[in-house]
């Protein structure tokens, strides 16, 4: 916990302190805030030694669907500094699971004749750097934009099971920080539309994190904006003996402000 609100006040003072430059030399800012429906799949082992200790997320861990929040900030920076992306995108997971057989999640045995509980949080903060091709946005006269740029994934896990029946439980934390590449592409066709894609991905020392976000925008009235979209993110980490293969997507929806 101690970790990711030290990671939240780096972000913080960073965003301010750039805001701050951004707005004394006109530059342009983009806020959103919205809702994201977030359908889990995949699995998740601790210290597995066998194929049994692998947990499936539906069959096993039988978690269901969530709703949460998730927020971004764009800056186009002046001159020759790079344009600065950060985002946030918290998940939460937790239900009573069943596995009909004993198996192992860290230093614990855990027995199948009963269910346990268990718990999942991962969050996923983003701070890109990017730059937009002018040549493009030249050559349409302003109606396709193409970003890009480096992003760094900073993946915070936790997870937690716990048995009552037996009284056993056990409770593992990585915090990750994974470079990707960034690829953004705007299309507006009217000034009060806009169609919206975004790719971040790579893969180092067998750790990956993908993500792609596709978002219809809808210029309302002045700055305001509203839009929607789907978000699929697919996570393979496996790090400190915590393997994650994980994919969280569904829809979401944003307001905003563009300046």
């Amino acid at each position: 916990m101690m970790r990711i609100g030290a990671v939240l006040l780096l972000v913080a003072w960073m965003g301010c302190g750039l805001l701050g430059v951004a707005a004394a030399h006109g530059a342009g800012i983009e806020l959103a805030v919205g809702g994201w429906h977030q359908d889990p799949g995949g699995d998740i082992g601790y210290k597995a030694v066998a194929t049994g200790d692998i947990l499936d997320v539906d069959r096993d861990l039988r978690y269901d669907t969530e709703n949460r929040v998730l927020g971004r900030i764009k800056i186009d920076m002046p001159a020759f500094l790079p344009n600065l992306y950060l985002a946030a995108a918290p998940s939460e997971f937790e239900a009573r699971g069943q596995k009909n057989v004993n198996f192992r999640f860290g230093d614990q045995e855990f027995d199948g004749r009963f269910d346990f509980y268990s718990k999942l949080k991962m969050n996923q903060y983003d701070v890109g750097l990017y730059y937009g091709l002018p040549f493009v946005n030249t050559a349409t006269a302003g109606i396709l934009n193409v970003d890009a740029g480096l992003n760094v994934r900073i993946f915070d896990l936790e997870a937690r099971l716990r048995q009552e029946e037996t009284g056993i439980s056990e409770k593992e934390t990585i915090t990750l920080p994974l470079p990707q590449l960034y690829l953004g592409i705007q299309l507006t066709p009217v000034r009060w539309l806009a169609v919206e894609a975004e790719g971040r991905g790579l893969t180092v020392s067998g750790n990956s994190v993908y993500s792609l976000i596709g978002r219809l925008r809808f210029n309302v009235l002045g700055p305001a904006f509203v839009a929607a979209g789907y978000r699929y993110d697919r996570v393979d980490v496996d790090e400190d003996d915590l393997r994650v293969d994980f994919t969280i997507q569904g829809p979401f929806v944003e307001v905003g402000l563009a300046f």
